[in-house]
């Protein structure tokens, strides 16, 4: 899978995709990445991104045009490549989601755009296939939604988890509802707490039980 990442700030990934099931999925060469650094397609000797908003108000927003073209050269890069853009005007990104991106790998790659400043042209959207918000909170820029898309999808990729049912019992997997059942190792008493006897019983049926009615979503 070739992932594209259209940023102002690649240095930020750094750390992210070199280390743990990321560095391990690029070794394997399950994924691959790319940056588009959004300031080469900048207007003018300055290589302008962003200008004032029509209409008024504090901040700026990303200029269309090197915005558009960034999108155009990773297009060009990878025909069949999605375009995804973090944005709280987006629907809300859900582990269905990364399954769905990762199902369709390697024959559909990623471009993932970091917005930045106050937002960007509206405009810009005609190019994007689809918008997500990770949550009810603001950030700085799209660079952090964006890995979070890129561990999501990428730990979900055929050999990299290592197990073949690792991902298969985990939270939200299943139905974006379900979370994972609360597990325990060794010591079985910890300064006190004791894991469930229910545990140490080796009755599969009865565990299986169990791991079921805890594996509800906390209540709001």
């Amino acid at each position: 899978m070739k992932i594209q990442i259209i940023t102002l700030f690649p240095e930020m990934f750094t750390g992210v995709l070199n280390a743990s099931m990321l560095w391990k999925a690029q070794e394997q060469g399950a994924v691959q990445f790319e940056f588009i650094d959004l300031r080469d397609f900048g207007i003018g000797p300055r290589k302008q991104v962003d200008d004032t908003p029509y209409g008024g108000g504090d901040g700026m927003l990303l200029k269309p045009e090197p915005l558009v073209a960034a999108i155009e050269q990773a297009k060009k890069n990878d025909p069949t490549a999605k375009v995804l853009l973090p944005t709280p005007r987006g629907k809300q990104y859900k582990q269905s989601d990364a399954k769905r991106f990762a199902a369709a790998a390697p024959g559909q790659g990623l471009i993932i755009i970091c917005p930045r400043y106050e937002g960007y042209d509206e405009r810009v959207l005609k190019w994007v296939d689809e918008s997500f918000y990770i949550g009810n909170y603001v950030l700085t820029g799209g660079e952090l939604p964006a890995m979070i898309f890129i561990d999501s999808v990428v730990r979900l990729l055929p050999g990299v988890l290592g197990g073949e049912s690792s991902a298969e019992i985990e939270s939200f997997q299943q139905d974006d509802h379900n979370i994972e059942f609360p597990q325990y190792t060794r010591p079985e008493d910890f300064r006190g707490d004791k894991v469930p006897d229910v545990l140490l019983s080796g009755h599969h049926a009865e565990i299986e039980g169990w791991r079921k009615s805890h594996s509800l979503p906390p209540a709001e």
